[in-house]
Parts: structure tokens; C-alpha cells; sequence
């Protein structure tokens, strides 16, 4: 997965708690496995007016005008602004592969169920757990500005606001540095492949036959 570096974003508002995984990415869309090609059906229920299914061209579909990522600069945005609870549910990790394929990098909120929050590290989505005081603030500024920005420092822990306001958060050590240095579940194994081919290598010169596919193990 990619690094996660400091970036300035357009933010979107997600103005309502307990956001599902369902809403997120309805069921009809878990079949594929591929981490992408999700984004065009995330909020699919909210995002258009006519029923949709893997099958279903996006492209002949009506357009729900009043939700929020269908309205400019929003459609765009890369931080997601929510409630409390966001992504509760179900444990599907094509809710995190939706956000990622639309384009958002962050979300934050007040809180989030746990699975969706774990499966957000492994992909390389940022989920910052900021006070409830703190994103009413956030809400605030962003309804009197469309184009409302904020920052986004892992290696500093802070968002910033447009008016330099600095909102510190906090984030699992090793979460932080699996993301800083773009290191899923796979990168991480591999960072010692070097021990793995030693180890297989004297695995094999124990037990050959092993590898050997049909060949007997001596004395069978």
C-alpha cells in the first residue's frame, strides 16, 4: 500500500452518526475481491435515485443531486468529516476499499466501531478520533465554507485547520509507522523475506523429501 504522507484535502461532511457498512458498500457489491473498482458505488443507496447492482452501468443511473459527494467540491473530497460510530455493522473490508477507490484518505469522527477502525490501518485509510467538541467545531467551519481544507500530519499527529488551529490526535504506535512507511499485512512479511528463504532452506536440507513432491520420506 502507499505511504502515507502529509497532505492538505478537500473535506467532505458526512453529517449524520452510526454510519454502516451497508450504507457504506451495500452487500450486492462484496462479491469481487480486488480492493478496487469500488468507488463509484460508495453510498450507493444514498448516491443515486435507481436501484444498482454489479451488473448495472452507473453511467444510466439518476443522480441523487442532494448528496453530499454528488455536489462539487465535494465529489472530490479526500476527508471524510462524520459522527459518532461511522462504520458500524457488518465486518466487510470493501467499506474501507470503497472510501480508498472514491478517493478519501482520512475520516474523522468522534468514534468508530472497532472492525471498521482495524481494517482501516490494514488498507492505508486514516481514522482520526477527534473530541466531539472538536468536530462540531470542525462542522461548524466547514457549513460557511464549501471549499473548507484541512491538513493532515500522521508524522505529527495534528490536522490543521484553514485558520491554523492545530487538533492533536492520538494513534497506535505501530498503526503509525505500518502507515508512514505503506507496510499491509504482506509488506510486513516480507520485510524478512531474507530470514524466510534461510529458514526454508534449511528446512528443506532436514527434510527433502518435502520438496521433492512425491518422493517418500526415508524409513516410510
Amino acid at each position: 500500500m502507499d505511504k502515507f504522507e502529509t497532505f492538505t484535502g478537500t473535506v467532505a461532511p458526512m453529517d449524520r452518526p452510526n454510519v454502516d457498512t451497508d450504507a457504506i458498500i451495500p452487500k450486492q457489491y462484496l462479491k469481487s475481491i480486488k480492493r478496487t473498482g469500488f468507488g463509484p458505488n460508495l453510498f450507493d443507496d444514498w448516491r443515486y435515485l435507481d436501484p444498482g447492482g454489479p451488473e448495472i452501468d452507473n453511467g444510466g443511473r439518476r443522480v441523487n443531486p442532494e448528496f453530499v459527494l454528488n455536489q462539487p467540491p465535494y465529489d472530490k473530497a479526500s476527508i471524510l468529516l462524520a459522527r459518532e460510530n461511522f462504520g458500524c455493522g457488518s465486518s466487510r473490508e470493501h467499506a474501507v476499499w470503497a472510501l480508498m477507490d472514491f478517493g478519501v484518505k482520512v475520516v474523522i469522527a468522534p468514534s468508530f466501531a472497532d472492525i471498521f477502525f482495524n481494517n482501516s490501518f490494514k488498507n492505508g485509510l486514516l481514522p482520526i478520533a477527534l473530541s466531539a467538541q472538536q468536530v462540531e467545531l470542525l462542522f461548524a467551519e466547514l457549513g460557511a465554507d464549501d471549499e473548507y481544507q484541512l491538513t493532515v500530519d500522521l508524522e505529527q499527529q495534528r490536522v490543521t485547520t484553514p485558520g491554523g488551529e492545530q487538533m492533536p490526535f492520538d494513534i497506535d504506535e505501530f498503526r503509525k509507522y505500518r502507515l508512514v512507511n505503506g507496510l499491509d499485512d504482506i509488506g510486513l512479511t516480507l520485510k524478512h523475506a531474507d530470514r524466510i528463504r534461510q529458514f526454508e532452506t534449511e528446512y528443506y536440507a532436514r527434510a527433502p523429501w518435502l520438496q521433492q513432491g512425491t518422493a517418500e520420506k526415508p524409513g516410510s
